[in-house]
């Protein structure tokens, strides 16, 4: 305990800027993830291993939702293990500051990662509704179209905002870090992962899942259009 200990102190003077994140994400997921890291750092861990630990989670449940027909205990298994997954992917990063600082190869690894785990999800949302739409009612063709359109808007989100923070002029050494706003991490819990992962709870309802995973992919596919328009705004103004 006193390797974990004074890991949680360290961990707790070195998290990153909380602008821009959801409250799931800021009060759940990296608290979570915090302690995560310095188990892993007290066991020996590197953070390229964390990250492999939040893949093998995350690729066991999106290789459930494919391979098994609905049900209440599914739907539990899957949500706990996307969630485990999302905070081995917050500790991984937590776990490189402890140590000093990431790689450049860790980097790319735990993007490489979060990008196949977006794909693969909803590829397997997908699969599910073809293999079971009796189950999930989705006997009419055009619900394939909505694990499809879901993961059009994760992705590009994802590579969009990934995209921004590159090209956008770093601020000045020493100067300070901006307040995060609690609205906007209110108002961005619809497509915080972590509360997206809650939809999964709903598997045994199988037509309720359809229709609750539809939901969410429309507020994506606003958002989308709304941090498009935002980011286009922010980087017009760079010159490079």
């Amino acid at each position: 305990m006193g390797r974990v200990g004074t890991a949680l102190r360290e961990l707790r003077g070195a998290q990153k800027s909380a602008k821009g994140v959801s409250l799931y994400s800021r009060f759940v997921n990296r608290p979570i993830g915090r302690y995560l890291a310095a188990c892993s750092y007290a066991l020996g861990l590197t953070p390229n291993q964390v990250t492999l630990i939040s893949a093998a989670f995350s690729f066991a449940a999106v290789a459930a939702v494919a391979l098994t027909g609905p049900s209440w205990a599914l739907g539990l298994a899957v949500w706990a293990a996307l969630a485990v997954g999302f905070a081995f992917d917050s500790a991984d990063g937590q776990l490189a500051r402890l140590r000093g600082g990431g790689s450049a190869a860790g980097e790319w690894l735990d993007h490489v990662v979060d990008a196949a785990k977006l794909t693969a999800l909803h590829s397997c949302v997908l699969i599910a509704f073809y293999r079971f739409p009796e189950e999930y009612g989705t006997t009419a063709h055009g619900w394939l179209l909505v694990p499809l359109g879901f993961q059009f808007a994760a992705v590009v989100t994802f590579f969009g905002g990934l995209l921004t923070e590159k090209l956008k002029p770093r601020p000045a050494p020493g100067s300070p870090a901006a307040a995060p706003s609690t609205l906007r991490a209110v108002a961005l819990l619809p497509v915080d992962y972590g509360v997206f992962c809650l939809v999964f709870l709903l598997l045994g309802g199988g037509r309720l899942f359809a229709w609750a995973y539809a939901a969410l992919g429309v507020v994506a596919a606003l958002f989308l259009l709304a941090f498009l328009a935002k980011w286009f705004r922010e980087l017009s103004a760079v010159r490079r």
